[in-house]
């Protein structure tokens, strides 16, 4: 009897799969990306197409019959790169970088390879005991506390982006209160953070049922180079207690977005234990620095938190996504995310012998994350990855010390990582010319394709963010990008040079 496939190909077709095509075929996209890097300094780093551009360039409806790789790769050449910001430029200086890696990526294509989904320890065990290891190691590259480690009664477990970690964390904070005080007490709850954090907190409160008016913004000041002040957090309190409301929770920032300020940690500390509230330390950006001894100080204070959470796909060599959380109390997650359905159920979960990361997370299923990160800790080792750390320092210092020397421009808040905020100075003083003349330069400088830059508002002052992190970024870089800004701002003044 003749034998049935449910594909009807011909020698030449891609079946499901195949070894020796999955070998040939992989072979070319390598070729294919390999390429890309070498030639990614030819494009425009900021995409220049218009809204719709790719509805104009591809069928509305998909392919009958297959078609050849070789075609696809050519239409991702045509049609899809010109729509594409090269993250990995060397010429990418917006919002924070988005690490790539060789490691990196080969630890991603053996995951993609292996396709598991881990959401328990019997899915596939290396899966989980990799996790654990491997964030043990990167707890104590940090020296977190030893309460942070799996050995205890805490954990690290890797969550998709630092969205993701900050609600966790609020959700647990919130159902310990609520076990507390009570289920009605909901409405009463309070959420803190300064109005540098990542809206990643507001959203987090809106998703946990923290009501809007909860969700305490508190306001930082150029005189504390925009960190939160331990004495409005107190004040912020002591109002909240008075009015009847219950505050459970402080999100507090090691590097905010717009200028990388970091919040003294062990003082809010100290307010936070006080007042028997959760602490979250958001070290997203800044969090990979402190494996530098000389760096490690900024989150000094640690000890009095209750989760801290940095983010592995942007400044340290891990492709996105990769975002590490580690918890004191891993009962406090599981309490508030585990779920356990009959058709979930075995021995190893059941006697409470291993970690099952569901219970960890929102979603249920997970991917093999871990892998790229210890590919990059064991292809790298710590040593190179705390000189890459180093050097893009001490990039971002040498553009701050060009940017110092044109006395058309300002720098406008501390450098303390590899971010530079900066602007044109106000013409006669005047802030809303200033503000204009920046947003044009902005848009001048990122038309040219050259570079990308990125803004923020400080102060009520629209500045301009230069984000050194891309792995390929050199010196020759940051002067090319420096002559492209200051070209443009001669442009925009009028012909006034430096």
């Amino acid at each position: 009897m003749e034998s049935f496939s449910i594909f009807r190909e011909s020698k030449s077709d891609l079946k499901p799969m195949d070894a020796e095509q999955l070998r040939e075929h992989a072979h070319k996209m390598v070729d294919f990306i390999a390429d890309y890097y070498k030639s990614i300094e030819s494009f425009p780093v900021l995409s220049q197409v218009e809204p719709g551009y790719l509805n104009k360039l591809l069928p509305d409806s998909a392919p009958v019959l297959p078609e050849s790789l070789q075609n696809v790769l050519a239409d991702v050449q045509t049609k899809i790169l010109p729509g594409v910001t090269h993250w990995q430029s060397p010429e990418y200086f917006a919002y924070f970088p988005s690490n790539s890696s060789t490691a990196g990526f080969l630890g991603e294509m053996l995951s993609a390879g292996l396709n598991i989904v881990g959401f328990s320890w019997v899915t596939s065990p290396a899966a989980t005991e990799l996790e654990v290891i491997v964030l043990d190691w990167l707890a104590k590259m940090l020296k977190l506390p030893s309460d942070f480690l799996s050995q205890g009664q805490g954990g690290g477990v890797i969550q998709g982006t630092a969205s993701e970690a900050v609600l966790v964390v609020l959700l647990a904070a919130r159902d310990n209160f609520l076990r507390r005080f009570g289920k009605n007490s909901l409405p009463k709850l309070v959420a803190y953070a300064s109005d540098q954090a990542h809206a990643s907190m507001q959203k987090a409160c809106q998703i946990a049922g923290i009501h809007p008016e909860n969700c305490r913004v508190l306001r930082t000041e150029s005189s504390n180079n925009y960190s939160l002040s331990p004495s409005i957090l107190r004040e912020a309190i002591a109002k909240d207690v008075e009015a009847g409301l219950i505050p459970c929770f402080l999100s507090a920032t090691v590097g905010t977005t717009s200028s990388t300020a970091v919040d003294p940690l062990f003082e809010l500390g100290k307010i936070t234990k006080d007042n028997e509230m959760w602490l979250h330390v958001d070290a997203a950006y800044a969090g990979s620095a402190c494996i530098c001894p000389e760096y490690r100080h900024y989150i000094d204070g640690v000890e009095e938190a209750d989760s801290f959470n940095m983010n592995a796909h942007k400044w340290f060599l891990t492709n996105f996504d990769c975002s590490v959380l580690w918890v004191k109390d891993r009962n406090a997650l599981i309490q508030s995310l585990s779920t356990n359905p009959e058709y979930l159920k075995n021995k190893a979960s059941q006697g409470n012998m291993v970690v099952d990361y569901k219970d960890w997370q929102i979603p249920l299923g997970r991917r093999f994350r871990s892998l790229k990160l210890w590919m990059v800790l064991r292809l790298y080792g710590v040593e190179n990855l705390q000189s890459y750390i180093r050097n893009h320092i001490k990039l971002a210092k040498h553009f701050e010390e060009l940017v110092s020397l044109d006395q058309r421009f300002e720098i406008m808040a501390p450098r303390t990582f590899a971010l530079v905020c900066f602007r044109l100075r106000a013409p006669q003083n005047d802030e809303d010319c200033g503000d204009k003349l920046n947003k044009n330069l902005l848009e001048a400088v990122n038309a040219t394709g050259k570079i990308f830059i990125s803004h923020t508002v400080l102060s009520g002052k629209y500045i301009l963010r230069f984000a050194v992190g891309a792995p390929l970024t050199e010196e020759r870089h940051i002067e090319t990008a420096w002559k492209v800004l200051q070209e443009e701002a001669t442009a925009l003044l009028g012909g006034t040079g430096a």
